[in-house]
């Protein structure tokens, strides 16, 4: 599974823009384009699908620009990826707009593609733009340690 360059972009120019929430004003895209490295075509597309999503606000002419339409700590990894992607769905199975599995009704695997869906949409979902915004790291997710190998006390046999 791997993001489209489009929607890694998208994250790095929210990024970009949420470091510059609170300063007065509005962005605008050469800003972003110089700052972020990418090219100004590239910022202008995801500004127009960011703004669609809800993600920035955006008013043309003088004193035009965009800016965060929520507060960092309130827009999402998971937003900003459906933004660009669309629905997070890892299968057909868990895409209710599509049906086209061949095996769908006989699927032994299917009812367990929702727990691993949401897992993954939930990870997204945990990571806020304020954190992206800081650079800092928020802690690992909790992954159990494996359990301890049996150990035989050799001096009783």
């Amino acid at each position: 599974m791997r993001l489209s360059s489009l929607a890694d972009y998208a994250v790095v120019m929210m990024s970009a823009a949420a470091r510059h929430c609170g300063a007065s004003g509005r962005l605008n895209a050469t800003l972003l384009a110089d700052e972020t490295g990418l090219p100004l075509p590239t910022v202008q597309k995801l500004v127009s699908r960011l703004s669609s999503a809800g993600l920035l606000e955006s008013a043309r002419g003088t004193g035009g620009g965009f800016r965060l339409a929520r507060p960092p700590a309130a827009i999402s990894l998971a937003d900003i990826v459906e933004a660009i992607e669309g629905p997070i769905a890892l299968t057909a199975c868990v895409d209710a707009a599509k049906h086209d599995c061949c095996i769908d009704e006989s699927c032994r695997v299917k009812p367990h593609w929702n727990v691993v869906n949401g897992a993954v949409k939930g990870a997204l979902a945990s990571v806020s733009l304020a954190v992206l915004a800081s650079g800092r790291s928020e802690p690992a997710l909790a992954v159990p340690a494996p359990a301890a190998p049996l150990m035989m006390n050799t001096e009783t046999l």
